[in-house]
């Protein structure tokens, strides 16, 4: 349960202004942010979720720079930190303890053993019954957290898979980079692909690996309602873990990534969708792929933020 010490901030202070009859609290704010203005900590005792940065991007095939997606994301959020999410009848932070734990420390010096390392991470996490969402990094991060995951859980997961591409490309073992650590999941148990879907992909790979597609022509013609019941309908009641690649949003609405294309849904319409899937068994959720360098005017780390901060009232519905 949320409590008033999970709200606090790192960053916040108050000014007051405005006579005796009608005095105005506003937040100020200062250098460094935590996710929307969450208390940071390392403690997660009473926490529910934990946001995490994996500032990793050693297996991009594209253009580089998403490990600075993190940092990028939770200053995004300090946008929209002052008000309850839109389109919601809650407040997801006063029934979600929600703390901000930082970022993890990536071995860069020997990348073999990265998703190692960042498994049993995430395994410390979810082992005290706290769900994650995590910030990355390239996609290649969600390939150790839904690892941990499935292993918590004790049964293959469903995914909620938001992206263009497919991330379903054949490679060997050993071999996994930010394209290919799906194909390693259905091929490992971790995920099933009958119980999970893909959606927005706008790119080729004829091998879905029995994926449900819903392509970016898909998302286009049918309505948020139809997108979020096919969602659902697919994944039912089991446990499901969502992972959301910034080049789902096309990149007039989202420029800021490593591998963008074009021909995407908007923001409007992804957040359409994100609020409708409300009821499903989410244990966690993941925002990636965002490369500030090539941003334009923070548009993608708003857009980012934002579709955090509708995975925490996903999760608390």
């Amino acid at each position: 349960m949320a409590d008033e010490h999970s709200k606090l901030p790192t960053d916040l202070a108050f000014t007051r202004r405005g006579g005796a009859d009608g005095t105005v609290i506003e937040p100020t704010f200062s250098g460094a942010m935590s996710f929307m203005r969450r208390r940071y900590s390392k403690d997660l005792a009473g926490a529910d979720v934990a946001v995490v940065g994996i500032p990793f991007d050693l297996a991009t095939t594209g253009r580089p720079g998403s490990r600075y997606g993190p940092r990028s994301v939770r200053q995004g959020s300090a946008m929209i930190a002052w008000d309850a999410v839109w389109g919601w009848d809650f407040d997801p932070f006063e029934r979600l303890a929600v703390v901000d734990y930082g970022d993890l420390s990536v071995p860069y010096g020997t990348p073999m053993q990265v998703a190692d390392d960042l498994e049993r991470e995430f395994a410390a996490i979810h082992a005290q019954d706290v769900r994650t969402l995590m910030l990355g990094g390239d996609h290649f991060c969600t390939w150790p957290v839904i690892r941990s995951l499935a292993a918590q859980v004790g049964e293959p997961l469903s995914l909620i898979h938001f992206d263009s591409h497919t991330d379903t490309w054949p490679a060997k073992d050993g071999e996994v980079d930010h394209g290919t650590m799906f194909y390693h999941a259905v091929k490992q148990d971790i995920v099933d692909p009958a119980r999970s879907v893909q959606i927005g992909i706008r790119t080729n790979n004829r091998d879905t690996l029995g994926f449900n597609v819903l392509t970016a022509e898909d998302v286009e013609s049918m309505s948020a309602d139809e997108i979020a019941a096919h969602v659902k309908a697919t994944v039912g009641d089991r446990p499901a873990y969502l992972t959301f690649d910034i080049d789902f949003i096309d990149p007039a609405f989202a420029p800021g990534t490593g591998t963008p294309v074009a021909g995407g849904p908007s923001t409007a319409k992804t957040f359409s969708i994100l609020r409708r899937l409300g009821g499903l068994d989410i244990r966690g959720a993941d925002v990636v792929e965002v490369a500030p360098a090539y941003d334009s005017g923070d548009i993608t780390a708003l857009a980012a933020a934002t579709v955090a901060l509708h995975c925490v009232a996903l999760m608390a519905v």
